[in-house]
């Protein structure tokens, strides 16, 4: 049997989310097919081909994007198997079974996929897979013995984000050795899925996916665990035994402020065995933000880590939702000055400044009260639950900040530069536009794809 696995969007980055299970489908004895829709078009033959087309859908706008494919592909090989794997399969159940989709997984969906393409090839009933009723998403926490994904007929390592540091770009290889996570942040996708679980990928099976892209070019690797340091020493053994195989190679990491805080003595080992810098979800400076979207940290958590990275020599890049219902006018000019306070300026992506609050189907915001009043009937081609600041000059801003960003970004004007245009549309005094601090000692590394769902 023919299998066609296609990604849409994952963030710039060759996928893990076609890789992993592609070596699954392989060892049943499927030929497999990888197609990612972000870097090349849509084959036609390879659907027409296929008795098995499986989407992987691990965020919204890879979701939002499929749904158009969805229908291509139901059109050009109306017999082919339609499945939807992935954290936003089983939290967009409805829609996507409206479109088509016969079957859903979530969690650990190698296994779930496995055993689907065995029953295709068998002629066996593909809807009698078990964890769940026919008509029902699957939702898999098993604990897996992962294989070594096969990156063999995906596009090359140079066809997607590289690491750039001053005037040097580095090819970019992505690995995972965790997912799900055990925090239940409300606004993330992660945990109605997960439920606070999470599952390590074995160690030599992550070595050797990094050996292999190694072999391909990387000179950098992205870990996109959701939080690297959900299993601490699963994670420094990691990247121990990753320095001592390949000493020259660079690599970043995702680590709530929390764990930085808890952890702070052991971000030299991060340091020390290569990491260039650290993204965490920062979110809001204000209290009364963090605390609905249950992030447990603080905005003095926040500042302490920041400085704290300083002296240790690590590079922090914070992620923001800048805009929530939450968000006053004031709150946002806070951020901004805590932006420039911090000397993070250059840290920070300029589109995080624009992040809009997104509250999914499934989010555990809407355990709150508060949410639930605020927001309208879900929308199935947005996929979210749209809602609208109290104050409508919240939203007005929010809109023309993104604009601003994305037409300065195009524009290819700086961090600073674009920070500067958006401190003053905020209302902040030009005069105290942050101009003065000093520019950093060594290039700030950043991936040329922003961090952003």
């Amino acid at each position: 049997m023919n299998a066609l696995l296609v990604s849409t969007y994952d963030l710039g980055r060759q996928p893990f989310g076609l890789a992993s299970p592609a070596a699954w489908l392989e060892r049943e004895g499927a030929v497999v097919r990888c197609l990612d829709l972000a870097v090349e078009p849509l084959d036609e033959r390879a659907v027409r081909a296929a008795g098995l087309v499986a989407f992987f859908l691990p965020m919204h706008t890879a979701t939002r994007l499929a749904q158009r494919e969805i229908a291509r592909v139901r059109a050009l090989n109306p017999a082919a198997h339609l499945c939807a794997y992935g954290l936003y399969a089983p939290l967009n159940e409805r829609h996507l079974r409206a479109l088509g989709v016969h079957t859903l997984l979530g969690g650990e969906f190698e296994a779930g996929l496995a055993r689907l393409a065995r029953r295709l090839m068998d002629g066996a009933d593909p809807d009698a897979l078990g964890n769940g009723s026919a008509n029902g998403a699957l939702v898999s926490l098993e604990k897996l013995e992962f294989l070594p994904p096969r990156r063999a007929g995906l596009p090359p390592l140079e066809r997607y984000a590289r690491l750039r540091v001053g005037g040097e770009e580095r090819l970019v290889g992505y690995t995972e050795a965790s997912r799900g996570c055990k925090h239940g942040c409300r606004h993330c996708p992660i945990p109605p899925v997960y439920g606070g679980r999470f599952r390590v990928v074995q160690r030599e099976v992550v070595l050797e996916d990094i050996r292999r892209q190694v072999a391909a070019g990387a000179r950098h690797i992205t870990f996109g665990d959701p939080d690297f340091w959900n299993g601490i020493g699963h994670a420094l053994r990691l990247v121990e035994a990753l320095h001592r195989e390949h000493p020259d190679l660079t690599y970043d990491v995702t680590i709530k402020i929390e764990h930085l805080v808890r952890h702070r003595e052991r971000l030299a080992e991060l340091r020390d065995t290569g990491c260039a810098l650290v993204t965490s979800a920062v979110e809001s400076v204000e209290d009364v933000v963090l605390e609905r979207l249950a992030k447990h940290h603080t905005r003095a958590d926040f500042f302490a880590v920041a400085e704290h990275m300083r002296r240790v020599g690590l590079v922090l890049h914070p992620t923001f939702v800048a805009f929530t219902p939450w968000t006053t006018a004031a709150g946002y000019r806070d951020l901004l000055k805590s932006i420039a306070r911090l000397d993070l300026i250059e840290h920070v992506s300029p589109v995080q400044l624009a992040i809009r609050l997104l509250i999914p189907r499934g989010s555990l915001l809407l355990d709150l009260e508060e949410v639930r009043a605020l927001v309208g009937p879900f929308d199935d081609q947005a996929l979210v639950h749209p809602w609208r600041h109290p104050d409508p000059r919240m939203d007005e801003l929010q809109a023309e900040v993104e604009d601003l960003v994305a037409t300065a970004t195009t524009a290819g004007e700086s961090r600073r530069a674009i920070f500067a245009r958006v401190w003053e549309r905020a209302g902040l005094p030009a005069a105290e536009v942050p101009r003065g601090l000093a520019p950093p000692r060594a290039p700030i590394p950043f991936l040329t794809e922003p961090w952003y769902c």
